[in-house]
């Protein structure tokens, strides 16, 4: 909680800069941030959130990194193929002519959160209706932004100046949301007493693994060179899942993933994803090439027994060098430099282990976090090679709506630094129903039993929490 000092400059700040956007003849972003006292901001904002009302839950444990953010003052949506280039080009307006106030923490200015959905417009497989309150594209200037980071714990106010808004009211009402704040620990995971969950797969696993063989048969045709699959299982628990008991549980068994949760006020998309798709710092960015995985084992020799079996696997590693080959290819459009570790490394999660290749760059001009994901969306990992190939493939064989799952999902500051993640070990969740995703590259070599399994293994990263 902000201490009385604080408050008080917090007030100060707000009536100054009200005063300063209201002098405006357009709308204007005010965006105020202070030191706050918050021990745990994912927790507070779970906590806190109204009914119906939007936020955004980012976590990555081993870095020390939280950011939540609630309600809503300013929401941007696009759909078709220049969906990230338009929120990119708006989320930069508003920010560039923000009035803003303080500083601190590891964001700058107004925060916008949100994520994109895999696909620009739909599929031809129409449009899932669980999906309904996800946009293709969604960037949310929420009122509230709690950070939590080793430079400290910061409170960022956001509020919509301008013709007809009245500035005393809007500071009013923003001192009063963080007066009502409240700040308990996360809920423990409550399975329903008498009802056990129900599982099923919306495809039969028969009917995924002739979708494999399909796909490696038009592979080894010349088609494509390679094609990510993915498929679907529903949970239906006896009670509502909880989605802040659930990322309470994911960020203790995955420290190292991106711990995301996106709210709509009707629906939640949540996840642990072990993909950094881009994060941007000034003209610096950092990427990764995930590709390749395996199990872990609780026995420390077979655990690395079984990495080096993927550090010599001739099908991962290549089905991971033309993941790194595309983003290599695509930040060259726009960088001084590209560099590419010269061999992978493995990644390890709580239930798999991965192949990954770190990618840095320098760029040329500077671009935004939105603008890049944009660029190396889809990545061979988890789309195709070659996409507008593949994605016909794609769309014939996998049947299905992925809505966000394997989309960018993120956000991105005043100063259009940000990063976001590939949105993989993800479910979106509907009351008692969750749904689960998982996917497997399909190579020319790819056993379809095999992918079959594979999908097991990831699934099992939120299927034994919401079971």
């Amino acid at each position: 909680m902000p201490t009385p000092a604080d408050r008080a400059t917090l007030e100060t700040d707000l009536r100054e800069a009200l005063a300063e956007a209201s002098a405006r003849r357009s709308k204007t972003v005010v965006s105020v941030t202070l030191p706050y006292g918050c021990a745990d901001p994912i927790a507070t904002v779970f906590a806190s959130r109204r009914a119906g009302e939007p936020f955004f839950c980012w976590e990555q444990p081993d870095r020390n990194l939280r950011l939540a953010a609630l309600g809503r003052v300013h929401e941007i949506t696009s759909r078709g193929p220049d969906r990230f280039v338009e929120v990119a080009a708006d989320c930069a307006h508003l920010s560039g002519d923000a009035v803003l106030r303080g500083e601190g923490g590891f964001t700058t200015g107004a925060l916008w959160t949100g994520g994109f959905a895999f696909h620009d417009e739909g599929t031809e497989a129409g449009v899932d209706p669980a999906w309904s309150s996800f946009e293709p594209a969604t960037m949310i200037l929420p009122e509230l932004a709690i950070q939590s980071s080793d430079a400290g714990n910061f409170i960022t106010v956001n509020l919509m100046a301008g013709p007809g808004a009245d500035p005393a009211a809007l500071a009013d009402s923003a001192l009063v949301r963080i007066a009502g704040l409240v700040h308990p620990e996360l809920p423990m995971i409550d399975p329903h007493p008498t009802v056990a969950a129900s599982i099923e797969s919306v495809r039969s696993p028969e009917d995924y693994e002739q979708s494999v063989a399909a796909a490696v048969e038009r592979i080894r045709a010349g088609e494509i060179e390679k094609v990510v699959l993915a498929r679907e299982v529903v949970v239906r628990s006896g009670s509502a899942h909880d989605p802040a008991a659930i990322f309470g549980a994911l960020r203790i068994g995955f420290p190292s993933c991106f711990n995301f949760c996106v709210g709509t006020g009707e629906a939640t998309f949540i996840g642990a994803s072990p993909e950094l798709l881009v994060r941007c710092a000034g003209r610096g960015v950092s990427t990764v090439g995930l590709a390749g995985s395996t199990r872990r084992s609780s026995d420390p020799a077979v655990d690395d027994h079984l990495a080096q079996q993927l550090l010599g696997s001739s099908k991962d590693r290549g089905e991971q060098a033309v993941v790194v080959r595309r983003i290599v290819k695509s930040l060259s459009k726009l960088s001084v430099w590209v560099e590419a570790a010269d061999e992978p490394e493995i990644i390890k999660v709580a239930n798999i282990q991965h192949l990954g290749t770190p990618v840095y760059a320098q760029l040329a001009q500077p671009r935004t976090a939105i603008e890049l994901a944009g660029l190396l969306h889809p990545t061979p990992a988890v789309g195709g090679e070659p996409w507008k190939k593949a994605r016909r493939v794609m769309a014939e064989v996998e049947r299905m709506d992925r809505g966000w799952y394997a989309g960018p999902v993120g956000w991105m500051d005043g100063s259009g630094d940000g990063e976001f993640c590939v949105a993989l070990r993800s479910a979106l969740i509907r009351d008692r129903e969750a749904h689960l995703f998982a996917g497997v590259g399909v190579v020319a070599d790819s056993d379809p039993a095999a992918e079959l399994a594979e999908t097991e293994i990831k699934l099992g990263a939120l299927l034994p929490l919401l079971s």
